[in-house]
């Protein structure tokens, strides 16, 4: 089967990722020594908290930046899922992960330019951007602030509910972050990816003479 290479992500959309995936990564981890200053010591608790601060403040700057260009663009459709088809699609995406990427089966849908996303992943970054994101920012701001709005932030339970539920939504955070990592090995090859977030362009199977559903 011959392979061609299509362009799939714009610049902007691979700094938008790494800005975001640097971010995450670095908020985990200070925010893990600040959970935990006495079993984990990379930063030192100051310096941990100052950084964890300022990433914060760089991811959600960074969110913004993105929602703009992506609205502007019109590349916000790509998260939209479509209603024709989207149960179909949804069961095929979920055998293809379960059983038919273990037994060399052809991914149910073909990446290009206008279907980055397939239904499962569309629906699980709604979520991230429309609740999980969402709750980690006000209930980061709020613990930030607990000082400065000791009223403000007994209305939310305080801090007994607050730690918690900020600790809760960075552990889906890791957990999605696993998940992500793992699934980029399932392409045409273990770094096609990856090797695409980079460049911006990924190689795929020519299946243009072959029926694919859409």
């Amino acid at each position: 089967m011959s392979r061609r290479t299509i362009r799939l992500y714009t610049f902007h959309e691979r700094a938008w990722h790494a800005v975001q995936a640097i971010t995450i990564l670095g908020l985990l981890l200070t925010g893990a020594e600040i959970h935990a200053p006495e079993r984990m010591q990379l930063f030192g608790f100051r310096n941990a908290v100052f950084t964890h601060n300022a990433l914060a403040t760089v991811l959600l700057l960074n969110a913004l930046m993105g929602l703009f260009y992506f609205f502007t663009s019109g590349l916000i459709r790509q998260f939209g899922p479509r209603p024709r088809d989207f149960v179909s699609m949804s069961i095929a995406q979920l055998r293809y992960y379960t059983h038919g990427m273990f037994h060399d089966a052809p991914h149910p849908m073909q990446h290009d330019a206008e279907h980055k996303l397939n239904p499962l992943q569309q629906v699980t970054y709604l979520a991230i951007l429309n609740v999980l994101l969402p709750v980690q920012v006000v209930s980061g701001v709020l613990i930030w602030g607990a000082q400065h709005w000791p009223s403000l932030i007994a209305q939310f339970g305080g801090l007994t509910w607050l730690a918690p539920l900020h600790a809760l939504t960075a552990w889906f955070f890791l957990a999605f972050t696993v998940m992500h990592v793992y699934l980029t090995t399932t392409g045409d090859t273990l770094t096609a990816n990856i090797e695409a977030m980079v460049t911006g362009d990924l190689k795929v199977h020519d299946r243009s003479n072959e029926e694919v559903t859409r």
